[in-house]
């Protein structure tokens, strides 16, 4: 009679005990949410890497801003793992839009950026890119190994 009545007593403890840590996992998980954060990065360009610039254009990480203001982006740094670094000169970025950082060479517009590059940034087998305040402070990063070429981060 004691395994009958301990069982269901250990059976309701671990149920509670998983729920409790169900409970407060999703609250961790979104606490990046607010504000500034990358969002989805396109490190392997579809197609052969050719280093034409649509080819290097294809290649782009979007930084989304969750908050509830517009926010200038002059001063901050979108990082890789080899040190290669796009300082934003001046962005702004509306309140719950995302601006495209592309590796290849363009025009500046209001949800494009361009970090005007002849070679690709992020490497296909793995890298990390981070997101820097003016300040030099780190706001947001995300990593990935090697893959099917599109991380979304958050």
């Amino acid at each position: 009679m004691r395994i009958r009545t301990a069982a269901p007593l250990a059976l309701a403890a671990a149920t509670a005990l998983a729920g409790s840590l169900l409970a407060t996992a999703p609250a961790s998980a979104a606490s990046h949410q607010g504000g500034l954060h990358l969002g989805k990065i396109q490190y392997d360009s579809p197609g052969s890497d050719n280093r034409s610039n649509t080819s290097l254009n294809a290649e782009y990480v979007d930084i989304h801003n969750n908050g509830r203001s517009t926010l200038q982006l002059r001063g901050y740094k979108l990082k890789d793992n080899t040190g290669y670094t796009y300082t934003f000169p001046g962005h702004t970025v509306g309140a719950g839009k995302t601006v495209r950082v592309h590796t290849g060479k363009g025009r500046d517009s209001g949800a494009h950026a361009y970090w005007n590059r002849g070679s690709y940034v992020w490497n296909n087998t793995g890298d990390k890119a981070r997101l820097y305040k003016p300040s030099g402070a780190l706001l947001d990063s995300c990593s990935w190994p090697k893959g099917s070429g599109v991380k979304v981060c958050h």
